[in-house]
């Protein structure tokens, strides 16, 4: 595919999938991901790698280096390469939410039903 053309928050709000690669290109690739009530991505550092996260539904905290902040639908963070950050639900329901990285970050065509099998 020369690129990704499509409806994102419709594609974010159906996936039930922990993490699912919709798109990846030579220097960007777009994530579609679901958090369930009190889950989280996992503290992580990507050296090398730029992330955007928005969320699409859902109530929760991003991390962004030693920084908590309280989000909910609408919010989204940018992650410079080699900082720390996570994405936590707090919320009841589960968590929408996309991501781009830059460059790629998982193998294109990825998914991941659960954090468990991500982690694993």
């Amino acid at each position: 595919m020369p690129g990704y053309k499509g409806n994102i928050e419709e594609e974010t709000l159906k996936n039930d999938n922990f993490r699912k690669v919709l798109f990846t290109g030579p220097n960007s690739q777009l994530v579609v991901m679901s958090l369930k009530p009190g889950e989280d991505i996992g503290a992580e550092v990507h050296e090398g790698h730029d992330q955007f996260i928005r969320i699409d539904q859902g109530q929760g905290k991003f991390v962004l280096g030693d920084e908590e902040t309280e989000v909910g639908d609408g919010w989204a963070m940018v992650v410079p390469a080699g900082t720390n950050h996570n994405v936590i639900n707090t919320g009841e329901g589960d968590m929408k939410i996309y991501t781009i990285y830059s460059p790629p970050e998982h193998p294109d065509g990825t998914i991941h039903k659960t954090k468990e099998e991500a982690t694993s």
